[in-house]
C-alpha cells in the first residue's frame, strides 16, 4: 500500500499491495496479515463504528466480540441506537455534518484506535473521505466491511493468546490434512 493513499479500492487500483498471514486459527492469520500490510491492529482501546443500515445487522455480533474484549465503543447515533437494542453499550458520536464534537474531533485527538466504517448514502460520501484519509494519516487501522471488521475481532483475541510459533512453509504444508 502507498503511504497516505485511500484505502477503499476502485477501478484505478491506486493503493493495492499483497500480503500472506500464515497461523494455526484464522483470526491470528489474518492478524499477521493486518501487521505486514502497515495496519497492526489495537489489542486495545476503542473502537469506531459506523456502518450502513445494511450492515447493523451483522456488525452486532462484530461489536459484542469488541465488548468481550474489553473494547469501549463509539458510533454514530443510528448505529449506537441499534446496538442498545440489541444489549450493546456504545457512545454515540455525530457525523461531521451534524456539528461538534463529532468523529473528526475524536479522531483528531486520538480516542480512537481502530475504525469500522461501509460507506453509504450520500451525506456519509464526504464523513467517509475524512475519516479514511484521516485514519490513514494517523495510521489508525480501517476496516470497510463487517467480514474483515469479524475477522479483525477474532485476530485481536487470538494475538492476545500469543504470537503462535514460526513455521515454515513446508511445515504447515505437511500439516494440511
Amino acid at each position: 500500500m502507498f503511504p497516505e493513499v485511500d484505502p477503499v479500492l476502485g477501478p484505478e487500483m491506486r493503493s493495492t499491495g499483497e500480503v500472506l498471514g500464515m497461523a494455526d486459527s484464522y483470526g491470528l492469520a489474518f492478524y499477521k496479515a493486518q501487521e505486514a500490510a502497515l495496519q497492526t491492529l489495537p489489542a486495545e482501546g476503542t473502537v469506531l463504528i459506523t456502518v450502513a443500515d445494511s450492515d447493523k445487522k451483522a456488525v452486532v455480533e462484530v461489536a459484542k466480540e469488541f465488548a468481550a474484549l474489553g473494547f469501549k465503543i463509539k458510533a454514530t447515533e443510528g448505529t449506537t441506537q441499534y446496538l442498545a437494542e440489541n444489549g450493546i453499550q456504545a457512545e454515540a458520536l455525530k457525523k461531521i455534518h451534524e456539528g461538534r464534537p463529532n468523529i473528526a474531533d475524536s479522531i483528531a485527538n486520538g480516542e480512537i484506535s481502530l475504525i469500522i466504517n461501509t460507506p453509504s448514502g450520500r451525506w456519509s460520501k464526504s464523513d467517509d473521505s475524512y475519516i479514511r484519509k484521516a485514519a490513514v494519516k494517523l495510521k489508525i487501522p480501517y476496516i470497510t466491511t463487517t467480514a474483515a471488521a469479524r475477522a479483525a475481532a477474532k485476530g485481536i483475541a487470538a494475538f492476545r493468546k500469543g504470537y503462535g510459533d514460526v513455521k515454515s512453509l513446508q511445515t504447515y504444508h505437511g500439516e494440511i490434512k
